[in-house]
């Protein structure tokens, strides 16, 4: 099966909501964006149990006794499909599709993101 290149409308940084699923409801910062995969690690959403075994850690200083990373159950952030996370506007605060407009920044046409909310619409950019 050939991964699909289409592009993902989410980036790194960006508040969404989730749609579909156990963590129905709940918000959070998008970590990272996979777009090969289509899918988004959120913070503290869709988090998974990792046993991990204590790890000695090379100090830099080379002064000392080694330390030790401390070992035990962790839990991490497991991805989320792209489908069941939505954008959630920062001007208005819901939930929105990404549309896109042309404004002038600087002097220069710039095609930025955009609330498709009728009675929003502003940019989703910073």
């Amino acid at each position: 099966m050939a991964a699909t290149r289409a592009r993902i409308r989410i980036r790194k940084g960006d508040m969404v909501e989730v749609i579909a699923g156990k963590e129905k409801g709940k918000r959070g910062e998008v970590l990272e964006a996979d777009p090969r995969r289509q899918r988004v690690i959120v913070e503290n959403l869709n988090l998974s149990k990792k046993h991990k075994r204590p790890k000695a850690r090379s100090d830099s200083s080379g002064m000392g006794q080694q330390q030790i990373e401390p070992g035990g159950v962790v839990d991490l952030a497991a991805p989320i499909p792209i489908s069941n996370v939505m954008l959630v506007c920062p001007s208005c605060d819901r939930p929105t599709r990404v549309s896109h407009a042309v404004e002038e920044v600087k002097g220069v046409d710039e095609k930025v993101r955009a609330c498709s909310r009728p009675d929003c619409g502003k940019g989703l950019d910073r």
